[in-house]
């Protein structure tokens, strides 16, 4: 495996047009300097600004309502605290910094959840840039919250309406506006996908997680965890976790994909009715890298689906797809209902209301503590503001352990 070449096994690579081509490589060789290198202090640069303007290091919370349930120590890493809620300031500051460096002028950005578009355009009003971001006409509608909260840090929100609406089409979208003017524009790519180095930078951006999270629970566990688990859908905040254990022969680390309704595949409608692409998906080509990706027999990319937005995706980092392959983590899933139930179950026992991506990791915990050890390291990768109205639209009529008295709230018109 190695991120100086852009593979990973069988999986990575630069699959983009010519057109991209001279970007790339100047991508490449400021990745080596500035970040590889540290050239000009450019990566005390960005730790700095990561503690000054992000609020690092966040907390690792020992889970004392948790532990006690499971009858063994379950640790929470509060990426939630971070500034803007989610991991995804790590990422998008570090790449917005390095476009300056760079002497670009233009910031472009993809977001499904929208976290990591308001994670850029935090990060470009921080850093005095102009900030176009691409959100599928779907998730503007489930995320509205984040639209505006972009639009208050002064970027522009460009609705997607070509095919379901999602994450997918927004990064197709956002890749051709880069094509088109690759001279002085920057795409921030939001997780460890697409071309090399993207996959390679955007982990070594997000590697900050694993690097306080391993001398945190040293230090109020006296050793490493068992087990590391944290939601998967792109993966941007699974590498981080996961980075700096690795090599830890006896941490087991597991990527919690999203189920969705069903792990069954429609291939004759082009539908997957899950997200669960390590688990269900097969190698292929999407968004300049060869990977795992949901697709039919004749290679073309399904629909995907989630509750959660953040998850919907049809593809994964071909880093982690090769971990997978190579048994370090090992690729589970849950489904919409449970998730929805670990989000009730972690927002009531200990007042932590994740967001609906990170209650996957903590739904798996739930029904299978027992396999996990001792010691448990669980990634909390976002907040839940963003979710409550997806949350209150899909607990209503079913029926979902832990969660209040959802009918009569929805009578009352839910959030206005």
């Amino acid at each position: 495996m190695s991120s100086h070449t852009g593979k990973f096994g069988e999986y990575g690579g630069q699959y983009v047009p010519e057109a991209l081509m001279p970007a790339i490589e100047e991508l490449e060789d400021a990745y080596q300097r500035y970040v590889l290198e540290n050239e000009d202090g450019f990566m005390d640069d960005f730790r700095a600004r990561l503690a000054d303007f992000g609020g690092r290091p966040t907390p690792l919370q020992h889970a004392k309502r948790l532990s006690e349930r499971y009858d063994r120590d379950v640790y929470l890493k509060r990426e939630d605290l971070l500034h803007g809620g989610a991991h995804k300031l790590n990422n998008a500051l570090g790449q917005v910094l390095l476009a300056k460096y760079m002497g670009k002028e233009r910031i472009i950005a993809e977001t499904g959840a929208g976290q990591h578009g308001t994670a850029t355009a935090m990060a470009c009003a921080h850093l005095g840039m102009p900030c176009e971001v691409y959100m599928g006409r779907r998730d503007i509608n489930r995320q509205r919250p984040n639209v505006f909260r972009m639009r208050l840090n002064g970027a522009e929100v460009n609705p997607v309406t070509v095919g379901r609406g999602t994450l997918k089409e927004a990064i197709s979208e956002t890749m051709r506006d880069w094509a088109t003017n690759v001279e002085d524009t920057h795409y921030v790519i939001g997780s460890v996908v697409g071309p090399h180095p993207f996959p390679a930078m955007v982990r070594d951006f997000q590697r900050v997680i694993s690097e306080e999270a391993r001398e945190q629970i040293r230090e109020k566990a006296g050793r490493l965890p068992d087990s590391v688990l944290t939601c998967a859908g792109g993966g941007s905040n699974t590498m981080g976790v996961f980075a700096e254990f690795i090599p830890d022969d006896d941490v087991d680390l597991y990527a919690v994909e999203a189920g969705g309704s069903s792990l069954e595949v429609d291939e004759e409608a082009g539908v997957a009715p899950n997200s669960a692409t390590l688990s269900t998906g097969t190698e292929g080509v999407l968004h300049g890298s060869r990977t795992r990706v949901l697709q039919d027999r004749d290679g073309q990319i399904m629909e995907s689906h989630s509750v959660s937005a953040g998850l919907d995706y049809a593809g994964v980092g071909p880093e982690l797809a090769d971990l997978v392959d190579r048994g370090r983590v090992t690729a589970v899933n849950v489904d919409d209902d449970h998730a929805l139930e670990g989000f009730h179950r972690l927002s009531q026992l200990e007042g932590v209301i994740p967001a609906l991506e990170s209650a996957h990791a903590a739904a798996y915990v739930e029904e299978n503590h027992e396999d996990l050890g001792e010691v448990i390291l669980l990634n909390i990768s976002g907040r839940g503001d963003k979710d409550l109205e997806t949350v209150l639209e899909e607990t209503h009529g079913r029926d979902i352990e832990n969660a209040p008295e959802i009918e009569t709230f929805a009578e009352t018109g839910g959030f206005q």
